[in-house]
């Protein structure tokens, strides 16, 4: 049996990055082909693991947004690794390395799967809300004359807005995140102001929506159904905080199918963020 205290924890480069989101892919997680680039682009000192001769056997992300947040995700520990208390020991010194790297008071936030959760309870966590992702097959819907695909003219306000939503400032992220290959940012412009945008990515099956943010309904519902049609023919899937009704009623009235759930936890004090603008979350790994 492993002695996890003899294994080393390191900083991942870029190489390890890749080989978390490949066993992303063989978990089930339904990665993008862009994301391990982009994760890289938001914090390239983010990324930990645990190495038995020099060889990585877990790792994570341990996401620092300027110092006032911190994300935990992309969790994984290699299933000949599993069982052997490898996992509890990455976990506690990526919580207590990423609290180093925030300002003092700072919140850190994760997205904890249902069996996980009483484990990451126990390391400080608190559930704030459930998560329930939900799938469709995409088909072609009528298009509002306020949806928009992205222009350079608006990414800065596109940023602007996502601060607002996301609650903390996250520039290298979307940087990379809205020039992805194989994806569509769309935004919802009425009297020139920006009431909403969206992303849908390609991955491993179908595309996924992450973030979906609204000031209403109206404009939420408009750019799930861009999304829906530019994911024509393949599943389109979106991962809800079931605690926006709003969100909610929007994936019943188009008949998706829920997936799973996972919780929304926070260490620290819980940021404000306008949660009635969140209809989807931007990915599990990230925040």
């Amino acid at each position: 049996m492993t002695d996890p205290t003899q294994l080393a924890f390191k900083k991942l480069d870029f190489k390890g990055v890749k080989t978390l989101v490949d066993w992303a892919a063989k978990e089930g997680w339904n990665p993008g082909p862009s994301d391990a680039e982009v994760f890289w682009k938001t914090d390239p000192d983010g990324f930990y693991g645990l190495f038995d001769n020099d060889e990585m056997v877990a790792g994570g992300a341990i996401i620092s947004y300027s110092g006032a947040f911190g994300f935990m995700g992309l969790y994984i520990v290699r299933p000949d690794y599993r069982g052997s208390g490898v996992g509890r020991r990455l976990w506690y010194l990526r919580r207590d390395t990423l609290l180093n790297r925030l300002d003092e008071n700072a919140s850190i936030g994760m997205d904890g799967v249902v069996d996980m959760q009483p484990f990451y309870q126990k390391g400080g966590f608190e559930i704030a809300f459930r998560d329930e992702r939900y799938q469709r097959m995409g088909e072609t819907f009528s298009s509002s004359p306020y949806i928009k695909i992205l222009q350079p003219s608006n990414v800065a306000q596109v940023q602007a807005y996502d601060r607002t939503c996301f609650g903390f400032e996250r520039s290298s992220f979307l940087d990379a995140w809205l020039s992805m290959e194989n994806s569509h940012v769309f935004t919802y412009i009425r009297r020139d102001q920006l009431l909403g945008y969206a992303v849908l990515r390609k991955t491993a099956v179908g595309a996924k929506i992450g973030p979906l943010f609204a000031d209403n309904r109206e404009a939420a519902e408009e750019l799930y159904k861009a999304c829906l049609t530019a994911g024509k023919g393949a599943p389109v899937f979106i991962d809800i905080p079931i605690i926006n009704e709003q969100a909610v009623s929007l994936v019943r009235k188009y008949d998706a199918e829920y997936v799973f759930e996972c919780a929304r936890m926070y260490y620290g004090t819980p940021p404000e963020v306008p949660i009635q603008r969140v209809f989807g979350i931007t990915t599990f790994e990230l925040g």
